[in-house]
């Protein structure tokens, strides 16, 4: 059988990693070789895969900035060795870490596929295995020589997802993730059906490059019933915080409370970036469409759209860390950088 195209599998850790352990049935990180051993079918694909792994491997409730570094990283040493790449992740943070990757990959023109599973390889009824076999045929699709799906994606079930626009829903359901407000970029069935006109493609192949500077000093404030002002300040007056992730009541709307504009507004007026996200999973902040979201524009708070709060927060991050005038984080908070928000002009 000949097998064109190339695929390198990169092993970060995570459940679709793990084997139970024989002295106290708990579950730990296998070796590349023992992971490999539980999917002979690879053989079986048209394709030349390898691999790499990290050393150590990690449960993905440990991921920070500097695992994400070296997944771009990674990808960047091989990435003309390879037609395509399929991570191999936890799936706590697999939309963080997806999210994440898409904004450090400028001018991606290969596909790079999350994927994970519920369950570990090992078992019986596990997931996992369905996963990295379709993971594979989607990174290494190509058509007239160009690849399918150019950008990062994530994987799970039946479904491929924008990596930006995906977030974990369930802990218990093998379709444990879900775009809820962009189109699913292909689907996966006796064939795999791609959705070109959803899909990005870049207009020329530029080489590839990284950034990989990310600021972490950020902090996530959920708005509920009965907030105390107390909370607010303590997260506001964190030491060396430069943004907050706002997350907010429907399209966007908060307690029209005096303090919490006065707070908000003095924040922002000192420098700090505030992004407004709403806690609903589907729909955009539309921020002026109620009188309860009009303090929040004046205080100058910045709209999310219809981002997801692991991609605000990842995007946020990403911009702090590329950027030290507040300006230019606001510019480019406000654009689309890798399709991760539909901007809604006005809102």
């Amino acid at each position: 059988m000949s097998k064109e195209k190339s695929v390198l599998l990169i092993f970060t850790g995570g459940t679709i990693s793990m084997g139970e352990n024989p002295t106290n049935g708990s579950l730990s990180p296998l070796d590349k070789d023992a992971i490999l051993k539980l999917i002979p079918e690879l053989e079986m694909l048209p394709v030349n895969i390898s691999s790499v792994s990290f050393n150590p491997m990690i449960d993905s409730s440990d991921v920070e900035p500097n695992f994400w570094v070296k997944i771009a990283e990674t990808i960047r040493e091989y990435y003309y060795r390879y037609d395509g790449f399929v991570i191999l992740h936890g799936t706590d943070t697999m939309a963080y870490s997806a999210s994440a990757v898409s904004f450090m990959l400028e001018n991606l023109s290969k596909p790079v596929i999350f994927t994970g599973s519920q369950l570990p390889l090992g078992m019986l009824r596990s997931d996992a295995k369905e996963n990295v076999m379709n993971a594979i045929e989607i990174a290494a699709a190509y058509e007239d020589n160009k690849p399918v799906v150019p950008e990062v994606a994530l994987f799970f079930e039946d479904l491929l997802m924008r990596g930006n626009r995906a977030m974990k829903k369930s802990t218990e359901y093998f379709n444990a993730f879900a775009s809820f407000n962009y189109p699913i970029l292909a689907k996966s069935g006796v064939h795999i059906k791609y959705f070109p006109m959803v899909i990005h493609y870049e207009n020329e192949v530029k080489p590839l490059s990284i950034n990989t500077h990310f600021d972490n000093n950020i902090a996530i404030l959920k708005l509920f019933p009965g907030i105390q002002e107390s909370v607010v300040q303590s997260v506001l007056e964190t030491p060396h915080l430069r943004g907050v992730i706002l997350e907010s009541f429907g399209a966007g709307n908060a307690p029209r409370a005096e303090w919490l504009y006065q707070r908000l507004k003095a924040a922002t007026e000192s420098g700090m970036i505030i992004v407004n996200v709403s806690q609903c999973r589907i729909g955009s902040v539309e921020m002026g469409r109620y009188e309860t979201s009009l303090n929040l524009q004046k205080a100058g708070i910045l709209s999310g759209y219809d981002m997801t709060i692991e991609t605000a927060t990842t995007k946020l991050m990403f911009l702090l860390g590329k950027f030290s005038d507040p300006k230019e984080v606001v510019k480019y908070m406000h654009q689309s950088l890798r399709g991760e928000v539909t901007i809604m002009h006005g809102k």
